[in-house]
């Protein structure tokens, strides 16, 4: 697989994303979403569990590669008659420890449980990258919630001044100056503003409740912060493309698999090859029949070597191959998908951003048009159906440009998730939680 060596848009100057780089918006209100998401959130939770339960499972296989320690004790009363016809009561108390080892020849216990430790690694990797897209996806959902908000005061306001321009309409037509036509079409556009206002709050509405369940709470308002203008000051992330696959948990996670499956691999072939057992045991038994108690030892070895299991190992080492085989395509597709999020994030950055200036330029452009509707139609050289369209075009100006604005602030923040969110993979990889 060939690395790239540049970026097809380069979005910003590469440098080192600040693992908290969300309070670069410098917004309390976000930081507490962001804190209550990362305390809270099931995914996020359910991702933690996973970690322990391969944590428990990389210590047991561990554990095969020490000896085995058990007790073994116990005691019996019984009456049996002697050679004299006399009954002969009796007692007695043996106990024994016994240590029992496998003797590591050919690898396989070493293989397995070193398979067994990068498959925890992975999914403590996997642990980390359902942590940066839940960061990632807070910090979205509340840029839209604020294109939302701007959204709302636009149409709130657009329908304020219809409110006012149908009521001088009213004014007009009652004293003669102006025609039923005039005051309908003022009407139609003063309804068809208002009717913007509750479907907008429908989808704030929808946008809090999201956020809300994906902090980990019940649905409710949320609270507000910067603005969308302030969002978008955040300085726009970058990264050599050598360095991507250092910078995402989610290739280091696939590389982890990939890792395992190959030790998986390589203890199953090691079941070809015969097994040395050591086995130790030391004792006593005390009898009431006995003067002393009698001391008991033995020690011992053997050797299992397969013969025929009617070709369940040859399958096993193939089920083992075709896992690897499959982990090795994984990672290659991972890889791929990572460095078409990251491009596809540039490139909408820098598309959005140009698209974001010209529909500056069309407001400004609309905004004079609606100037000039105005002043003919009060100078009676145009209709009033000229001056609606006018501002029917400019209020559809203004919604697509915070339309804009907050798919470029999704699309930053889709940058900094793809470039890895500030995760540091020697970090992770060294991190006692993680190893011990």
């Amino acid at each position: 697989m060939t690395i790239p060596t540049s970026w097809r848009e380069q979005a910003g100057l590469p440098g080192r994303i600040a693992e908290d780089w969300w309070s670069r918006f410098d917004d309390p209100a976000l930081g507490r979403l962001v804190r209550a998401a990362l305390e809270r959130n099931t995914d996020l939770l359910v991702a933690g569990a996973r970690v322990e339960e391969a944590r428990a499972q990389f210590r047991s296989s561990a554990s095969r590669l020490s000896p085995s320690i058990g007790l073994d004790g116990g005691s019996a009363r019984s009456r049996s008659v002697n050679a004299f016809g006399m009954g002969v009561d009796q007692s007695q108390a043996a106990g024994e420890v016994a240590i029992t080892y496998e003797v590591d020849l050919f690898g396989r216990l070493s293989a397995a449980s070193d398979a067994s430790r990068k498959a925890f690694l992975a999914t403590a990797f996997a642990r980390d990258g359902t942590r940066i897209s839940l960061i990632a996806t807070v910090v979205s959902g509340y840029a839209l919630l604020r294109g939302l908000d701007e959204q709302l005061a636009i149409v709130a306001d657009t329908a304020k001044a219809r409110e006012a321009e149908l009521a001088v309409i009213r004014r007009r037509t009652a004293a003669g100056y102006g025609s039923q036509l005039e005051l309908r079409q003022a009407e139609a556009a003063y309804e068809a503003a208002s009717r913007l206002i509750p479907a907008t709050r429908l989808s704030v509405s929808q946008q809090e409740n999201a956020l809300s369940v994906l902090v980990g709470g019940m649905p409710a308002a949320i609270d507000r912060g910067a603005d969308l203008g302030a969002l978008l000051r955040i300085e726009v992330p970058s990264a050599l493309p050598s360095a991507l696959v250092r910078l995402r948990p989610d290739v280091a996670e696939a590389e982890m698999r990939l890792a395992s499956t190959d030790r998986s691999l390589d203890a199953a072939r090691a079941e070809f090859l015969p097994n040395l057992q050591l086995s130790a045991s030391s004792g006593a038994v005390a009898s009431t029949l006995l003067s002393d108690p009698v001391s008991l030892f033995s020690i011992g070895g053997s050797i299992l070597a397969p013969l025929f299991r009617g070709g369940e190992l040859r399958a096993q080492a193939d089920v083992a191959a075709a896992r690897r085989d499959a982990a090795a395509f994984s990672y290659r597709g991972t890889v791929l998908k990572a460095f078409e999020e990251v491009d596809n994030a540039m490139t909408a950055v820098s598309r959005l951003t140009e698209e974001e200036a010209a529909i500056d330029r069309q407001i400004l452009a609309s905004s004079a048009s609606v100037e000039l509707a105005r002043r003919r139609y009060r100078s009676g050289y145009a209709s009033y159906l000229e001056q609606i369209d006018a501002e029917r075009s400019l209020l559809e100006t203004r919604l697509q440009r915070v339309s804009i604005r907050s798919a470029r602030a999704t699309a930053i923040v889709t940058l900094y998730r793809g470039l890895g969110g500030g995760w540091d993979n020697r970090a992770a990889r060294r991190d006692g939680s993680v190893l011990d």
